[in-house]
């Protein structure tokens, strides 16, 4: 019966506001001249007074003003409403403006005080998403006691339980300001269960001393202390949830670069240089994509280009790396010194050739709108759409890998060949052509892994470089040819990353994480998991 008379009152409510905007001569002449004239105290008195009194009109009016479409012109209030100019406090249309009409100047205070205004009538409205980023807006601001009366009113009709904590919290920080020790102390008790960061600052303003302004009620700054520790603790769960996401985020990344490394290496033995310019190459197939929708097709379609650029970078990077095999890697094999050599120097000219085409320049590449914000999980901890979806990315090329290698004729021969290249080539498997069809997985993965980078920054000719190294790392520590080892490695050097770099910073963090990679080996050589068969025992 409750909930179903809320919505009632919600309704009711919704209707009145939307009546409200259809008439906004609803203010007096005289609510309208001090709402556009005047000092800006005077101003933002009236604006306070208006609020408290709930005044029908108000913010239509007052949208009118901040959209400097409000003019003064003798004892009249004038506002424009598109062609038509009407008078504030009759809503009777005028043959045009006035001669001595002049226009309401704000000044910046008064901006913030109208856009405050216009937040707190937000928490009125019908619409659950709009009443939420209202009350987002005002607990970064800051209200005083002037939003209270409104306030109290959008908690008595709010119907949202989530919503209605929201409110409470932000009716709690008002109330810390009261003059009653009593509202204090139960507003101290309220705030400790926030999970907003701007709760922490306002706690710790009113623990303060008393002589800068602060608590100096002995049991209020006992209550502010108690909360502010729980704040304290829910917040630092936060940031330590955003450093495992943000390591995951990036394991998953190395995780892409690496898949394709460990079938080369773990296949051929080939110690390929050139694997971060593969991803490069991947990355500008992607700014192509993203160009030709824009340039050639409807805008309505833009945010449909990444489908077609994650093909389209697999592709063309499968295609250099089938090229690379089929050109200078071949005759290389059992030649390693040599083969990084060659690889070095494809990976120079990969460079330089795209400085030729594209220019020295990062280029940049757009995120679609659905990959544009992200998930709110607490106060502090706002999870990225576009790292979700690579973390969603790896695990379905992983997953699709896994079915290849496990299920199709490709994969048991590839396994064959990595096992013992000599008996499976006895038993009339092509492995020259085996090795040019890995290769060409193996560079298309670093074309999926270059797609994916191209939504979390710039795209530049030297974007490879910098994750060679750790893709070279993830795949001798989770061990040659494991697709196993390497997950477990590249998600846990990712995370393990992250929380050195908030101890040690970025260049330590590199370094630790190194010696430790190199202490590893030194104690398990073979890697995380070692590779069974024939292999193994050659």
């Amino acid at each position: 019966m409750t909930l179903f008379t809320s919505r009632w009152r919600r309704a009711w409510l919704g209707l009145g506001l939307c009546l409200a905007a259809w008439s906004c001569h609803a203010l007096t002449g005289a609510q309208a001249r001090a709402l556009a004239a005047g000092e800006n105290d005077e101003r933002i008195a009236a604006i306070a007074a208006s609020l408290q009194r709930g005044d029908a009109g108000l913010a239509p009016f007052l949208q009118a003003l901040l959209d400097d479409r409000v003019r003064l012109a003798a004892d009249r209030v004038l506002w424009l409403d598109g062609t038509a100019v009407r008078d504030a406090a009759t809503g009777a249309v005028l043959p045009g403006l006035p001669p001595d009409a002049e226009e309401v100047v704000n000044s910046n205070q008064m901006r913030r005080e109208i856009e405050s205004a216009l937040a707190g009538l937000k928490l009125l409205s019908t619409d659950p998403a709009e009443r939420r980023a209202a009350m987002r807006s005002l607990a970064d601001e800051g209200v005083d006691a002037t939003r209270l009366p409104l306030i109290e009113r959008a908690l008595a009709a709010e119907v949202d339980p989530a919503l209605s904590r929201q409110l409470g919290q932000l009716r709690a920080a008002v109330l810390l300001g009261s003059g009653d020790a009593g509202q204090r102390l139960e507003a101290a008790r309220l705030l400790a269960g926030s999970p907003a960061p701007s709760t922490r600052s306002l706690l710790q303003s009113r623990l303060q001393p008393p002589v800068s302004g602060g608590e100096a009620d002995e049991a209020v700054r006992g209550a502010l202390s108690l909360a502010l520790r729980e704040v304290d603790s829910r917040l630092a769960w936060g940031e330590r949830l955003g450093v495992v996401f943000t390591g995951v985020s990036l394991g998953s990344i190395l995780l892409l670069v690496a898949l394709g490394l460990a079938i080369t290496y773990g296949l051929m033995g080939v110690i390929n240089m050139a694997h971060g310019e593969l991803m490069m190459v991947g990355a500008y197939a992607t700014y192509l994509v993203q160009d030709l929708f824009r340039t050639h097709l409807p805008a309505a379609w833009f945010d449909a280009y990444l489908l077609a650029a994650l093909p389209a970078a697999f592709l063309v990077s499968a295609g250099v790396g089938a090229v690379l095999e089929r050109g200078v890697i071949r005759w290389l094999y059992g030649r390693p010194l040599e083969t990084l050599l060659a690889t070095w120097g494809i990976s120079l000219v990969l460079m330089q050739a795209v400085r030729s085409a594209f220019g020295a320049q990062n280029v940049p590449v757009e995120n679609p709108s659905w990959l544009s914000g992200g998930v709110q999980v607490m106060g502090n901890l706002t999870l990225p759409y576009n790292r979700l979806a690579i973390v969603g990315l790896a695990l379905l090329v992983l997953g699709s890998v896994a079915l290849l290698m496990a299920r199709t004729r490709l994969g048991l021969f590839v396994r064959a060949v990595t096992q013992n290249r000599r008996m499976a080539a006895c038993v009339g498997v092509d492995t020259a052509r085996i090795d040019t069809c890995a290769f060409a997985l193996g560079s298309g993965l670093a074309g999926l892994a270059g797609c994916a980078l191209s939504q979390l920054g710039n795209v530049g000719p030297d974007l490879g470089q910098g994750y060679i190294v750790d893709s070279f790392m993830v795949v001798v520590l989770g061990g040659v040819g494991q697709l196993a080892g390497t997950v477990y490695a590249g998600l846990g050097l990712g995370v393990l990353n992250k929380l050195l770099e908030g101890w040690q910073g970025a260049v330590l963090a590199k370094i630790t994480v190194l010696v430790l990679i190199v202490a590893f080996i030194q104690k398990r050589p073979q890697g995380l998991f070692a590779m069974k068969g024939r292999s193994a025992e050659a």
